[in-house]
């Protein structure tokens, strides 16, 4: 039971608190609200049972209890025996103290920051991502001919004031970096969908990171090599597995690791826009032994401009999230101090998809 009972009742999202057994020991207004089920409804009962999330999170979640640390989950219905489901993102924190109990939060979605990433949130995402990305487009030009000019004013300048156009230069190409991101999200092309090893993937993208900027970090490669091909875009998936291994290398400190862990796991069912539901049985985790994600933004790391180093731009991580989606994949997080998880579950390729892409030709 939580102690400070007026704190815990002017929550602002739907707050759960889940016993060590799953069943729900205490609920706050706005869950009672959001549930459209009274405390006595729900207390007591099991979380699975009142509580209809549109994909099987049941073995993350007990990870997370046993790890004691936090499971966050994007862009998933949920809904309850009373009310239909809604998109929303769901955070579970291990209650500090105690004994396997957990805290449920339950943040819905509003349509205004769902018509980000998503080709198909219609023409408005369209329109906005497009205007980015003309803006984008027009800002790099100017500042090419800036950084020049700084280039050239530095050659007759004395050290101490070539520090000042090494700055510009410096920041004008940083700013480049943050605009060629943003471009990204304006490649409104569908993913090119082939039957693909995971592990040639991830392997590429492996080498690439001991080489560069992983150098400093220990890999170990925990692969279930009896996994099924995926359909995805091999181009973008590797870019997926690239910015992960980014994200991990610049948590860890020299000497650090990050392990690569695919499984198959036939549990995890997720809902897609037009109702139906697809099986994700494709496991991949990138794990880091950093410090794991700032508290304050954990539960939107996925969103854009939201980052957690001073200098980030904060739109890696959120273009992860539209690749792993534009597949009909899905992506969740497991961070506690120490051990950080970032998993991406993704469809098995149809068994004779390999022979009917020889067949096309």
């Amino acid at each position: 039971m939580i102690r400070d009972l007026d704190l815990w009742n002017s929550l602002p999202v739907p707050a759960l608190m889940i016993a060590s057994d799953d069943t729900i020991s205490d609920i706050n207004p706005a869950a009672e609200s959001f549930l459209n089920l009274s405390t006595r409804a729900l207390t007591g009962a099991m979380l699975w049972d009142k509580v209809l999330i549109q994909a099987d999170v049941r073995v993350a979640f007990e990870r997370a209890r046993t790890n004691v640390s936090s499971l966050f989950v994007n862009d998933v219905d949920v809904g309850s025996t009373e009310r239909a489901p809604i998109q929303c993102n769901i955070q579970f924190s291990p209650l500090q103290g105690s004994s396997g109990q957990m805290i449920m939060m339950i943040s819905p979605r509003d349509v205004a920051s769902r018509m980000t990433l998503n080709a198909q949130s219609g023409k408005a995402a369209k329109s906005a991502i497009g205007m980015a990305e003309m803006l984008a487009h027009e800002i790099k030009n100017p500042l090419a001919g800036i950084t020049g000019a700084a280039q050239l004013l530095s050659m007759g300048l004395t050290p101490e004031d070539q520090e000042l156009t090494d700055l510009i230069v410096e920041e004008s190409r940083r700013i480049v970096k943050l605009l060629e991101q943003v471009e990204q999200f304006g490649n409104l092309r569908p993913p090119l969908l082939r039957p693909l090893n995971i592990h040639d993937v991830l392997d590429r993208a492996r080498q690439s990171a001991a080489v560069g900027f992983g150098a400093h970090m220990l890999f170990i490669e925990d692969y279930d090599p009896s996994l099924p091909q995926t359909m995805a875009d091999g181009d973008q998936l590797l870019q997926v597995f690239l910015n992960l291994l980014k994200n991990a290398s610049e948590a860890g400190k020299s000497g650090g690791t990050i392990r690569l862990h695919t499984f198959y796991d036939t549990s995890l069912r997720v809902r897609r826009a037009d109702g139906t539901h697809a099986r994700l049985p494709l496991q991949i985790e990138i794990i880091d032994d950093g410090p794991g994600l700032p508290p304050d933004i954990a539960g939107d790391i996925f969103e854009p401009f939201v980052s957690g180093r001073e200098n980030g731009t904060g739109l890696g991580l959120a273009l992860v999230s539209k690749l792993v989606s534009d597949v009909g994949g899905w992506i969740s997080v497991e961070s506690a101090p120490g051990r950080t998880v970032f998993r991406v579950s993704l469809p098995r390729a149809p068994k004779d998809s390999e022979f009917s892409e020889e067949g096309e030709g």
